[in-house]
């Protein structure tokens, strides 16, 4: 089923390849996103996202990063730029220079760290939004920035004419429905394990970690749920759970697993950069294993 959301439906959040030294692989991030687009199942890629290692990219490499995918992809899928930080100011900038690069929309997380009432955060979004002509995804992820952006709080943003989604990682179903009832907010997973459950509520589709390796499995799910095969969708969404818990849940952040998988695959990917470390043998050797038998 098609999205009519301005960002895709089933969405990679997708690595950002480096080279054997450490630097930024435009050829590689453009090999990549085509393959995700053209074998892997996904109709939008989000860039710089914690799987992207946004704290640890430039300013200048996000944008570049942006200008090489979207001449990769053409037309063929979405690209949504992870523009968060902090600093409400930086994050408008950021905005900005992302529709300079090409980008279709941006991915803001909740300002981390200094915890902002509410109301802050809600002018944080408002603020941001205005600052392009972009339509913004907000990122609800309070188990990494300390702060939740509360229903009420969601409510009120969506009234904003260019606040058009939500990254959904809050763990909160009846939250979420409710939302998602009372407004055209475009509700995405944002946790691998919710993909359906959120599906089966409202929610137009996910933004995957695991869609780096997996994506047509994950897109089945949602395909199926979409005709009505709902015994289908759930057997395929419990036949990825393994592969979920080794990737997103068994000690090494998915930006880790990720790439070790793609790096076995023959894929673009290179090394993890600082304070990341890569994958040790006997974890990327399990990872294969669950990798092969979800994709059997």
């Amino acid at each position: 089923m098609p999205s009519t959301s301005p960002f895709g439906r089933t969405l990679c959040a997708m690595v950002t390849p480096f080279t054997s030294e450490g630097g930024l692989d435009l050829d590689g991030a453009q090999r990549l996103a085509d393959h995700l687009v053209t074998h892997g199942g996904c109709d939008g890629l989000v860039l710089s996202g914690t799987t992207g290692e946004s704290p640890t990219t430039s300013d200048v490499e996000k944008s570049a990063l942006i200008r090489a995918v979207v001449e990769a992809v053409g037309d063929r899928a979405r690209i949504t730029a992870g523009i968060g930080s902090a600093d409400t100011r930086h994050t408008a900038t950021l905005a900005r220079a992302a529709e300079a690069a090409g980008a279709h929309g941006v991915l803001v997380v909740t300002p981390y760290y200094s915890k902002p009432p509410q109301e802050d955060i809600a002018e944080h979004f408002r603020t941001v939004a205005d600052a392009s002509g972009l339509p913004v995804m907000l990122y609800d992820i309070p188990g990494r920035t300390g702060t939740r952006i509360e229903p009420e709080t969601m409510l009120r943003l969506a009234e904003h004419p260019r606040i058009a989604g939500v990254k959904d990682c809050a763990y909160d179903l009846l939250g979420s429905s409710r939302v998602i009832a009372q407004t055209d907010l475009a509700y995405y997973s944002g946790c691998e394990e919710l993909n359906l459950p959120l599906r089966a509520v409202g929610g137009t589709g996910y933004i995957s970690t695991v869609a780096n390796v997996a994506g047509s499995l994950l897109a089945a799910v949602l395909d199926a749920f979409d005709r009505g095969a709902n015994a289908e969708a759930t057997a395929l969404h419990q036949r990825a759970l393994p592969l979920v818990r080794e990737m997103m849940a068994a000690g090494l952040p998915g930006t880790v697993t990720a790439k070790a998988l793609l790096g076995t695959l023959g894929l673009p990917a290179g090394p993890v950069r600082p304070p990341l470390r890569a994958a040790d043998p006997a974890r990327t050797k399990a990872l294969m294993a669950a990798y092969e038998a979800a994709t059997a």
